[in-house]
């Protein structure tokens, strides 16, 4: 089985083994490069930075393409019919749109992002 992590995985602290191939969305990258600009303080940054790169060492990441903006239609569409704003959950939305497009599941620290599309895509909750 193939797994996409959502950014909430890739940033806190290592969860226990998850079976099958890993892989990441470039949704995570845009949110990691964020994070390590945003950092208020020299250490955080340095700390960000070499998390980052980590990361972008171990991962492919999969592109936002067209088959992943097509399941994202169908995800943000999902969201608005549950009275909820897709705008919010952009990043979440997309990385698990990557899941989508690619029979993967997307595993998650915050499965709430993604509450109401567990019919559409497969979400592992982990703490």
């Amino acid at each position: 089985m193939r797994s996409v992590l959502d950014t909430s995985v890739l940033v806190g602290r290592p969860p226990t083994p998850i079976e099958g191939e890993l892989a990441i969305s470039s949704a995570s990258l845009a949110e990691l490069h964020v994070g390590v600009l945003v950092a208020r303080t020299e250490s955080v940054r340095a700390e960000r930075l070499r998390r980052l790169a980590t990361i972008e060492a171990r991962f492919d990441p999969i592109p936002v393409d067209d088959d992943v903006a097509r399941a994202y239609g169908h995800l943000a569409a999902r969201t608005v019919s549950a009275g909820r704003q897709p705008r919010a959950r952009v990043m979440d939305l997309l990385i698990a749109a990557t899941a989508m497009a690619h029979a993967a599941r997307v595993v998650t620290r915050n499965p709430g992002d993604l509450a109401g599309l567990d019919d559409l895509i497969e979400i592992v909750p982990i703490s």
